[in-house]
């Protein structure tokens, strides 16, 4: 296995992992529309963004995050790493590759010099809550959303 940026090509099996959390959906399903499309050109380009891929070794993805590097005031003006859209292909849980693809993320943030490494988690997943507790994350805040659109 190895970890890498994503690629275009990538992005069908990106959608199918959000799709469903709870099973595997097969990327060649997947409609990938102008929307996403652009979002990930937009993504792919901002060197302050990546797609964090875990990929089987023949191109497969197992799993991604997506990793923004956020400059700030706080924490003496040291920029923060926020993740967001961790996923592991259902059918490979349990078996560490969240445990790896979390710490190479950390990793890569530790080598920027971020000074935080921060996530969100849906309050109904008690399962991740419990994953990420055991990496170290601890509960510092409660989060709120306002939802824009869509």
């Amino acid at each position: 296995m190895i970890f890498r940026l994503a690629h275009r090509p990538d992005l069908p099996a990106l959608l199918a992992l959000l799709a469903d959390d709870d099973a595997v959906t097969d990327p060649a399903t997947v409609v990938v529309g102008e929307a996403y499309e652009r979002a990930f050109a937009e993504i792919a380009e901002d060197p302050r963004n990546e797609l964090l891929v875990l990929d089987e070794g023949d191109g497969t993805v197992l799993g991604f995050l997506q990793i923004t590097y956020i400059p700030g005031l706080g924490r003496g003006g040291g920029e923060r790493a926020l993740l967001e859209a961790v996923r592991v292909r259902a059918d490979r849980r349990g078996a560490g590759l969240g445990r790896e693809l979390i710490g190479e993320a950390i990793a890569r943030a530790r080598a920027r010099g971020c000074v935080l490494v921060q996530l969100t988690s849906n309050k109904r997943r008690t399962e991740a809550h419990r994953f990420y507790a055991s990496l170290g994350f601890e509960r510092s805040h409660d989060g709120f959303k306002l939802t824009l659109g869509r």
